[in-house]
């Protein structure tokens, strides 16, 4: 979930690695090897977490949320270690429970509504009793997070999406909430900024569908909509080759062309803010940019697997768009 939402789940080296904006996994505390695990993924994430340069206390709550998210992403995803049997006990199930990926959700979003109860400490998991100071200081409330447990449900039984609207509807649950939970950790949050960072959070997450094709059809997922593969010639026999044919990359321009327009709705957002907030801000949307260049280099060619940006061209992206909404 993106920029660290549902594909946050796939940890390839990406943007917190290439550009130096390193994050700060040690920023808030947790009591347990096996939560810290969860939060030390974030260096392997496409899209930087926390870096270095934000305020501590900014740190600490991204980092905070960034637990919730990854959690529950790998809970959807079956990825997490020891096969879920910590996490189930943890949630108040049977450690075989572990191997019902709903019931672990069900039980998930019980503890989460309990980070927004009134009553005692009474949280369950360690990473969610973190994550309760950062929502009562900022005042965050459950929607975002509820869409980001709702986009796992969906992935458990939604395996093809028909039209391009019914993928923009997922990516309001599985996308737009991380950038809204950002704005709202950093006192930022405007009706026309949470419009722009929608954009830019639902391009992010096409991009990844687009670099992940062959790593998504390996588990029984398309996020190429039907009606494009169809008008393109594109079939999924198509998509398990090892490189792809000309259809192929015809719908991957295309669909890489409706990322740069979200891009280009969004990247205003980051001329609406100061400071190191703009800094992050550049950073997602010419993270974003930079693959869509490098998607664009590999000749649309995404089946041999992921197109990664360079470190010179990923910083020329942050400048350009640093200058260009300046």
């Amino acid at each position: 979930m993106d920029p660290w939402g549902e594909n946050a789940h796939r940890p390839h080296a990406g943007m917190s690695t290439v550009t130096g904006f390193k994050p700060e996994t040690r920023a808030i505390t947790v009591p347990d090897p096996h939560s810290r695990a969860v939060l030390d993924k974030a260096a392997r994430e496409n899209f930087p977490v926390a870096p270095f340069f934000v305020p501590r206390s900014w740190r600490a709550d991204l980092m905070a949320v960034y637990g919730f998210a990854r959690l529950v992403d790998d809970i959807g995803d079956g990825d997490l270690a020891d096969g879920g049997r910590t996490d189930a006990v943890r949630l108040g199930l049977p450690a075989e429970a572990a191997e019902d990926r709903l019931a672990m959700l069900d039980a998930f979003e019980a503890d989460l509504r309990r980070v927004f109860g009134d009553g005692p400490d009474d949280v369950r998991h360690p990473l969610l009793r973190a994550l309760r100071p950062t929502v009562r200081r900022h005042g965050l409330t459950p929607a975002p997070f509820l869409g980001l447990v709702e986009a796992n449900r969906q992935d458990q039984v939604v395996r093809r999406y028909a039209t391009y609207e019914d993928l923009l509807a997922y990516c309001e649950l599985s996308a737009n909430p991380v950038g809204r939970l950002v704005l709202g950790i950093t006192g930022t949050a405007t009706p026309e900024r949470i419009r722009r960072s929608d954009a830019i959070c639902t391009a992010l997450q096409i991009i990844e569908h687009l670099q992940d094709v062959a790593e998504d059809l390996g588990r029984d997922r398309i996020y190429l909509p039907a009606e494009d593969m169809k008008r393109f010639g594109v079939t999924e026999t198509d998509l398990t080759a090892a490189t792809a044919g000309a259809q192929v990359r015809a719908l991957v321009a295309y669909e890489a062309e409706r990322a740069r327009d979200l891009l280009n709705e969004g990247t205003p957002l980051v001329g609406s803010v100061h400071g190191r907030l703009r800094l992050l801000l550049a950073g997602f949307a010419g993270g974003g940019r930079a693959a869509l260049r490098a998607i664009a280099d590999a000749g649309y060619d995404v089946l041999p697997g992921p197109p990664k940006a360079g470190r010179l061209s990923l910083l020329r992206e942050v400048g350009s768009t640093l200058r260009r909404e300046g």
